[in-house]
C-alpha cells in the first residue's frame, strides 16, 4: 500500500490553491497529481484539516453471525473438538443461517476462541 502524503505537502497544495492557483496547476508545482491536489484541497475546504485519511479497509464487524455468536460460542464449549464444517451445520440447523467456514472462524477468534492444537 503507498504512503500518504505529508501534512505539510498537503497544507502548501492547499495554500497555493487559496492563493488564487487552480489545483492542476498547482499539482505541476509540487510534483503530485491533479487528482491528489483536488482531494487536498476539498479536505481542507470541507473539514478544515490537511491530515489524510485513514488507510486501508474499515475494520470488518461480525457481520451476520452477529446475532448467532453466543450460539456459536456455546456449541464450542459443549464439543471443542467440533470442525468448522460441523458448526456450521449446526448453525444452519437452528437458525436456517448458512456461513463460508472462515466467516465462522472469524467470528470465533474475535471472542478469543481458535481451533489451533495445543
Amino acid at each position: 500500500m503507498g504512503k500518504s502524503y505529508s501534512t505539510d505537502l498537503r497544507r502548501r497544495v492547499s495554500d497555493y490553491v487559496a492563493t488564487g492557483h487552480c489545483c492542476r496547476a498547482a499539482g505541476r508545482v509540487f510534483g503530485v497529481s491533479a487528482s491528489t491536489a483536488v482531494r487536498a484541497v476539498t479536505e481542507v475546504r470541507a473539514k478544515g484539516r490537511v491530515t489524510p485519511k485513514r488507510q486501508g479497509r474499515a475494520p470488518r464487524t461480525v457481520g451476520k453471525l452477529a446475532p448467532h455468536i453466543l450460539f456459536l460460542v456455546e456449541v464450542v464449549q459443549a464439543e471443542p473438538d467440533i470442525t468448522l464444517r460441523e458448526l456450521s451445520g449446526a448453525l444452519s440447523g437452528a437458525y436456517g443461517v448458512t456461513a463460508e467456514l472462515f466467516s465462522i472462524h472469524r467470528a470465533l477468534a474475535r471472542v478469543g476462541l481458535s481451533y489451533k492444537k495445543a
